[in-house]
């Protein structure tokens, strides 16, 4: 006969199965996909689940996430590798620029690094741009600090916020929401903080004032007095120099199977049957649109590249691939344990007897699980997966619980997280106290104005 466990055991069990994922990930040689199973078994068992139950729920956890996500997250990936290779994101930036006009050059960094992160992953976006911000700043005597911080922060939410960037893509899957109204949520909760972390980056462009040298492997540091303007003409002679891909054929990997998923989930809001909903049922497939934007960018933007160099950079993209998907099955098992264990149903009584707002459960872990060990995926992944329950054991909102995953996953970028190294090193900030000011009092500010509009939102549908 089955004793029943105590919500104090299953909430113990739960506790010390996080716990442990973060010791092993912060202080053993050991991969955060070995934490997540250790954690998941660990979790299972405290949580008065028998071993060979809790061997089922993680097999079948893992199994079940990668089975909604990880074609996905495959195909996304080799489509940022072919966009990296064929100079797209490049023309990207270069049509904003071009766009936006002559002095707003942050903003138009900021579109550009939110529009390329959507493919390609944020500290790649963030270094092959950087060379252009750097000539911008050179050009205009705006500081690059202030311009590399916009973009940079362009790259960071929709890495967090939009599939079908692997993070955002797996809390949609795991939180049971429509990958298309994710998109459009994501971009909905992360344009004001977009609009805010470009005022915030020009104001630090004035206090952190520094200039590439020419050769652009220094900088040279000066007190901000008055904020001059050079030409930005050249902008056109690189351009040229550059041989690029035309700006429709660049944008269109991207932008067309973000309208193909969107126009899917419009047609079925409003509730438009027959032959429209078949066809846009399968073309806004995630899988189908994404093949046609894989298809668009091999024999449109990589047609010049010779067949091998095309297979290399897919194949760079699917090494790349791999620890993502375990990490993203991973996540998966540890749900699957929280589920079948009862620890859900244990954490929303909790929540309900504490009296807090259930759609912060999720917001508060995922910001622990960033500050802890640094990556927002795993932040994501974690904090949607233990947080899951509560959309039937509260009858929270998912898409309102989706938002504020992301809205925790995007706080506090400090030392423990690659991005915030790799800005560092770009732009040339040696001092932690500069540091502070940039990467992580930004990431702040997204975290508190996404938060301020789910709370917001959450009153009307949550």
């Amino acid at each position: 006969m089955d004793v029943p466990v105590s919500s104090t055991q299953l909430l113990l069990g739960l506790a010390i199965g996080v716990i442990l994922l973060i010791f092993i990930s912060m202080k053993t040689k050991l991969h955060t996909f070995v934490a997540l199973i250790i954690s998941a078994i660990v979790t299972g068992l405290i949580g008065g689940l028998p071993y060979q139950q809790v061997m089922d729920s993680v097999t079948v956890g893992f199994g079940n996430t990668l089975s909604s996500t990880g074609i996905i997250i495959g195909l996304g990936v080799i489509l940022g590798a072919v966009l990296e290779m064929s100079g797209a994101a490049e023309q990207m930036a270069f049509s904003m620029i071009k766009l936006v006009g002559k002095g707003k050059e942050e903003w138009a960094l900021a579109l550009t690094g939110y529009i390329v992160a959507i493919p390609v992953f944020s500290d790649s976006g963030l270094v092959i741009l950087t060379p252009l911000a750097k000539s911008i700043s050179r050009m205009t005597g705006k500081s690059a600090v202030g311009l590399g911080l916009a973009l940079a922060t362009g790259l960071q939410l929709t890495h967090v916020f939009v599939p079908p960037t692997p993070g955002p893509l797996a809390v949609a899957g795991i939180l049971g929401v429509d990958i298309g109204m994710m998109i459009m949520a994501g971009i909905l909760f992360s344009i004001p903080t977009l609009i805010a972390s470009v005022y915030y980056s020009k104001w630090l462009g004035k206090k952190i004032y520094q200039i590439p040298t020419e050769d652009g492997l220094d900088f040279v540091r000066m007190d901000y007095k008055e904020e001059y303007e050079k030409s930005i003409d050249n902008i056109e002679e690189i351009y040229k120099e550059k041989k690029l891909p035309g700006a429709a054929l660049s944008f269109s990997p991207v932008a067309i199977p973000l309208l193909l998923i969107l126009s899917n989930t419009v047609i079925d809001l409003i509730g438009v049957g027959g032959s429209i909903q078949s066809i846009t049922g399968f073309l806004g497939n995630p899988v189908i649109s994404l093949i046609i934007g894989l298809l668009i960018a091999v024999y449109g933007l990589a047609r010049r590249y010779t067949r091998e160099q095309v297979i290399g950079s897919m194949d760079d993209g699917i090494k790349a691939t791999g620890m993502i998907l375990l990490v993203t099955g991973a996540g998966g098992s540890l749900g699957q344990v929280v589920r079948d264990a009862g620890i859900g149903d244990a954490l929303g009584q909790m929540v309900l007897n504490i009296g807090l707002p259930g759609v912060l459960v999720p917001f508060i872990i995922a910001a622990l699980m960033r500050i802890a060990l640094g990556s927002a995926t795993v932040a994501l992944i974690t904090a949607a997966t233990l947080t899951a329950p509560l959309v039937t054991q509260l009858g929270l909102n998912p898409v309102m619980l989706a938002m504020s995953t992301c809205a925790g996953a995007v706080s506090f970028s400090y030392f423990n997280d690659s991005g915030y190294w790799t800005f560092n090193g770009l732009y040339g900030l040696p001092e932690i106290k500069d540091q502070f000011w940039a990467k992580t009092m930004v990431s702040f500010i997204g975290a508190g104005v996404t938060l301020a509009g789910v709370l917001l939102a959450n009153m009307f549908v949550g």
